[in-house]
């Protein structure tokens, strides 16, 4: 007689497999920017866990973690043991942070690279590897201020997560408006002043947290730097986060022998309270299927520690992949913006970046 197994045959997908149904996801949109995309991945590509990631010894800036990603992100580097810079915009927050970071079991895992854990790495908990200073990004002599404070230091990584959508238009004191000076003019103050911190590592990376919201704009530096007339803070967003890829790629290809990698990364869409506050009706629609905190910072993280970046072009991440930073034409930059907004950057900042 002929005996069949009933055993469940292990089904072996193919790289080809994997990436087909990835590339799938990513048209698609909706399934590529919720957890449906990012559990799909995980099990698509084996995924290993962020915790098995080199944070030993590495010094990783994050700013704006109080909250949201910036939090989530602070949280995923003190688990592989890596010392992390925390700025928040009062000291009040940065005391509430620090606190909930030492109580955070995600940052203490209970076990890691010695049964410990970054535990194990630093005895004291995860206080021990966290350190805190304030930043106000809509304030440039803040900013400066800062950049004084830690330029002769040492950053493995520099992450520029701080970020907010805001309804109304306005100025900031250095009469900048506001979502550009935020999201745009300060984090390039910041990353030509801490430039020599980060090179003074052997794989220094500047990681800019951008949303995928810039694939419905494109870059216009008139618009983006006034665009009080008609304001939209959802479109003014849009504006500034396509303005920071522009950039991360410029800086990538100004200055390709510095030894720093530039990266750009949108976590998909996260449930966090600043989505919840800035586009309400969007969060209770996708409310069941969007992302975790932990599940949208987890390439940012990656980005700032794996010693297996291919390529430091100051392309767009998402779910551990290079992406393309066009979905449909129009949003194609015309010739010579990027240049023209690199200029305004570097005026509005009074940058003088280091000669190409």
């Amino acid at each position: 007689p002929v005996t069949r197994s009933t055993a469940p045959r292990e089904v072996t997908l193919t790289p080809t497999f994997a990436t087909a149904v990835d590339a799938a996801l990513e048209a698609a949109v909706v399934p590529s920017f919720t957890r449906i995309g990012y559990h799909v991945r995980r099990r698509l590509f084996g995924w290993e866990p962020n915790t098995a990631l080199p944070g030993a010894g590495r010094r990783v800036l994050v700013t704006g973690a109080n909250s949201g990603l910036g939090y989530a992100t602070a949280r995923a580097l003190l688990a592989t043991g890596a010392q992390v810079v925390i700025t928040t915009r009062s000291e009040d927050k940065a005391r509430d942070t620090r606190a909930r970071l030492a109580e955070d079991p995600a940052a203490w895992p209970p076990s890691g690279p010695h049964g410990g854990g970054c535990g194990s790495q630093a005895p004291g908990g995860p206080e021990s590897h966290l350190e805190h200073d304030i930043l106000d990004l809509t304030d440039l002599a803040g900013v400066r201020g800062f950049i004084e404070q830690h330029a002769a230091g040492r950053y493995d990584a520099v992450i520029h997560n701080a970020g907010a959508m805001f309804a109304d238009f306005a100025r900031t004191d250095d009469g900048l408006e506001r979502t550009y000076q935020v999201h745009v003019a300060a984090p390039f103050l910041l990353t030509a002043g801490l430039l020599g911190a980060v090179r003074a590592t052997t794989h220094g990376r500047v990681v800019t947290v951008t949303s995928g919201g810039l694939y419905t704009a494109r870059l216009d530096v008139a618009r983006l730097t006034d665009p009080a007339e008609g304001y939209r803070g959802a479109t003014a967003y849009a504006q500034a986060k396509r303005a920071q890829l522009v950039l991360t790629a410029e800086w990538a290809r100004r200055y390709p022998r510095l030894g720093v990698t530039f990266a750009a990364v949108h976590p998909g869409w996260a449930a966090t309270d600043g989505l919840a506050a800035s586009l309400p009706g969007f969060s209770r629609r996708l409310g069941a299927v969007l992302r975790t905190a932990d599940e949208g910072v987890d390439t940012t993280v990656r980005l700032a520690l794996s010693p297996r970046v291919p390529t430091p072009d100051g392309g767009l991440w998402h779910d551990r992949r290079r992406r393309g930073a066009h979905r449909v034409p129009w949003t194609r930059s015309p010739r010579g913006e990027a240049g023209q907004l690199w200029a305004r950057v570097c005026r509005d900042t009074g940058v003088t970046p280091p000669p190409v």
